[in-house]
Parts: C-alpha cells; structure tokens; sequence
C-alpha cells in the first residue's frame, strides 16, 4: 500500500482515518495511485495488482522523503498511532 512517512494511521488497520489524514495532509495517495497506474477491466486481477505494485513504486521513487510502500506482513516493524 502507498503511504506518506507524516500519516500515523495505520491503513490496512484504520483506513477511514488513514484517508482522511492524508486528505488533510494534502497527498492524497489514492488519487495519485489511480492517475499513475494504468489498469484495465479486461486485464486479470493479477496484471492488475502487478500494475499497481509498479505504480507505487514509480510514485516511491519519485518522491522518497514523502511517499513509502507498506505491507500488511511489515506492520510489525512500522510505527502507527493506535486507532
């Protein structure tokens, strides 16, 4: 999932609060997702979800000091504010 280093929710855990705060913040990275990866609703799930890791790749590079790429298996050793 594509998140932002100043978000302290969890999104996979909180993800109404997650959004709102990173609304707030003025990143929104779900909009940003969506204008950067080029899906198709004829395409598999599977290209789907690989078009998506590689769009928020793309976007982490671009901006490594804001954005950063989470995984649910990760959240151990990520630091959220509890919801």
């Amino acid at each position: 999932m594509l998140t932002t280093y100043d978000n302290p929710f969890n999104p996979f855990e909180n993800f109404e609060a997650w959004w709102k705060e990173d609304l707030r913040l003025g990143h929104d990275c779900c909009g940003i997702l969506a204008k950067t990866a080029f899906l198709n609703d004829v395409a598999s799930d599977t290209v789907n979800d690989e078009e998506v890791k590689r769009a928020i790749d793309e976007i982490v590079t671009a901006e490594p000091m804001i954005y950063r790429k989470i995984h649910r298996n990760d959240l151990k050793s990520v630091k959220f504010v509890k919801a």
